[in-house]
């Protein structure tokens, strides 16, 4: 894409932090012009300063893109559509993030003609993955520079420790400590934690390592409730029960929900999962916000859908979670997946109401007009158009292969007796 071959334009995902920042005067040195590009997830980070530090470094640009409406709308929701869980508990709020970012990434890379882009993601784990497979599938001819997995990069910083050396000889300003106990990685859905003093999984996690939640034994001594009206299976408002406050945009209506379940501890896991490259690793997750939805989506779901479509919707769910995990989100597989959990969606609408209360998130109540629900029919008071002796039949027609299993089984028994 470039005008001028010779020009080795490259746009590097950049955080400001110690990795990225070496690796942006790592990569001037081998001669590439570099444009760097920050993505606004909702983490907690002064990205001026980010700015300024990219330009002083050599950065020619510095993009600072703000894309928590588009995470929020088109990852984190079609997410909560269908209750996605990797391995039945995490939540997904780092492999969610990545394709958004990642999407961006390519975006300016065209914009600036660059034929390169470039990550600080390891060479052990699931991001460089994710990023990668969404850089060639939206810009099928773009060169990657991963640092840390080329030899004369990792050979030479095999650690922080050699970064720390490498940063002060080329006076880059470094705003941690080589002391750093683990590693943190933020956006509005979720807070991770990993490695240092937690790759041992029989450690037990500092209690000063959570950064978002309260611990849920120092939250509130009073429950709060929240009322979550869906459509679609997508949540379009939020009420507190309480002090009467209305969320109903949706960064808004997350940000708050991120808000009222860090006040009371919600979202916390410490889980060992399975990478997918092939190794075990262990995190620690903050996911306020979007442990509420889950609770509450669950609950609307059951009310109104069918439960045989219920029952594919599931497992399509479960592939959904291993998709993203992996980084396939752009794949034709992923998105006819999304399609289908988008499409089981159309019903799943109403209200339901929370509790929420130190680390847990209680249903109280649910209502919706597409209910499935019919209180006539299930009610032990009213005979609803149901004739309890149809229930004699339905046993007897799913009793006759029990039967018929048991009979070979006392058959084969009764055979063996005999030798």
């Amino acid at each position: 894409m470039s005008s001028d071959s010779t020009v080795k334009r490259l746009v590097l995902a950049y955080s400001g932090g110690l990795d990225t920042s070496c690796i942006l005067v790592w990569l001037k040195d081998q001669g590439y012009k570099v444009v760097c590009y920050m993505a606004n997830i909702g983490q907690d980070e002064d990205m001026e300063a980010a700015r300024s530090k990219a330009l002083s470094l050599g950065a020619e640009k510095v993009y600072i893109e703000d894309i928590r409406e588009e995470f929020v709308t088109d990852f984190i929701f079609p997410a909560i559509q269908a209750n996605v869980l990797y391995e039945d508990r995490y939540q997904l709020g780092t492999a969610i993030a990545r394709p958004c970012i990642a999407k961006k990434h390519i975006e300016i890379a065209m914009k600036e003609k660059a034929n390169y882009v470039s990550h600080g993601a390891t060479g052990k784990g699931n991001d460089q993955v994710r990023f990668e497979l969404t850089y060639y599938s939206l810009f099928p001819d773009v060169q990657v520079i991963a640092p840390w997995r080329m030899p004369e990069f990792f050979t030479r910083f095999q650690g922080r420790k050699d970064l720390f050396a490498y940063a002060k000889t080329k006076d880059i300003p470094l705003p941690v400590t080589i002391d750093k106990p683990w590693s943190m990685d933020a956006n509005l859905m979720h807070v991770s934690y990993e490695s240092g003093v937690l790759e041992d999984p029989a450690a037990v996690a500092p209690d000063d390592i959570f950064t978002v939640t309260t611990d849920p034994v120092k939250a509130p001594d009073k429950a709060e409730r929240l009322q979550i009206e869906f459509k679609g299976g997508v949540p379009v408002k939020v009420t507190n029960l309480d002090d009467k406050t209305v969320k109903d945009k949706p960064l808004d209506l997350y940000l708050y929900l991120n808000e009222v379940g860090a006040r009371h501890g919600v979202g916390r896991i410490d889980i060992v999962e399975n990478r997918f490259i092939g190794m075990k690793s262990r995190g620690v997750y903050e996911t306020p916000g979007g442990y509420i939805l889950l609770v509450a989506h669950l609950d609307i779901e059951t009310l109104t859908m069918d439960k045989e479509l219920r029952k594919i919707k599931q497992g399509l769910s479960i592939r959904l979670s291993e998709q993203i995990y992996q980084g396939f989100w752009f794949s034709p597989e992923c998105e006819f997946t999304r399609s289908c959990i988008a499409k089981s969606q159309e019903n799943v609408e109403g209200a339901v109401t929370v509790s929420v209360f130190k680390g847990q998130v209680y249903v109280k109540a649910r209502e919706s007009q597409l209910s499935l629900y019919n209180q006539e029919l299930v009610s032990f008071d009213v005979k609803g158009g149901y004739n309890p002796q149809d229930s004699g039949g339905f046993i007897k027609v799913n009793a006759l292969r029990l039967k018929e299993f048991h009979r070979l089984r006392l058959a084969k028994e009764a055979a063996a007796a005999k030798k």
